[in-house]
């Protein structure tokens, strides 16, 4: 009997002493069934990680692309500026071509004529637009700008919502940019009211 304990003792401290040296570096409260999770617990932080970094990197790259279109917008503000104002004495000149071939259109003595005369203005037209000019040619019935019309002459108007308004345009006006170097001749209509007929009594 005796020796069957011992033995059974032998065998049951073998095994504890198995069991130690396979828990040797475990931490106390982990246990083999804990340790097969832990492959899946790293892989969720991992990518819970990864999704805060980019997230991050998104934030980081909308303010970047903000910055890119502010600094863009602001380099194109002033290369107008610049270009307004080297480009003003070409634009004057390009604009007095245009008057003179507008001229020639109106005098010409055939068709043919009056229609290279106002291609060629077509043209010049075009080349005062890419050089930051703008033709001003109000439409009749347009309010009248003292900032970009002159009024050359006064027209009576019966109508009184017709008053302070372009009737004709008599030379169109130049724009460069903003800034107003010609302005258009027009003549504008003014309203005056009908005087009442005096009555004679009888």
């Amino acid at each position: 009997m005796v020796t069957e304990s011992a033995a059974a003792t032998g065998q049951s401290d073998g095994a504890a002493s198995q069991d130690a040296a396979e828990n040797v570096g475990r931490p106390p409260w982990t246990t083999p069934t804990d340790q097969a999770f832990t492959p899946a617990r790293e892989a969720t932080a991992t990518a819970e990680q990864l999704v805060e970094r980019v997230d991050d990197l998104a934030r980081v790259v909308a303010r970047q692309a903000s910055t890119l279109e502010r600094l863009a917008d602001e380099g194109k503000a002033r290369a107008q500026r610049e270009r307004a104002g080297a480009d003003v004495p070409l634009v004057v000149e390009l604009f007095a071509l245009h008057e003179d071939a507008r001229t020639l259109a109106g005098t010409a003595g055939s068709d043919t004529e009056r229609s290279a005369f106002e291609t060629f203005a077509a043209r010049v037209e075009r080349l005062l637009a890419g050089r930051g000019g703008r033709l001003v040619e109000p439409t009749p019935g347009a309010v009248f700008d003292a900032l970009t019309m002159e009024a050359a002459d006064v027209c009576e108007t019966a109508d009184p919502e017709a008053d302070r308004t372009v009737d004709t345009v008599i030379t169109p006006g130049l724009l460069v940019g903003e800034r107003s170097v010609r302005a258009a001749r027009v003549v504008v209509r003014r309203f005056r009211a009908p005087k009442a007929e005096a009555t004679i009594p009888g």
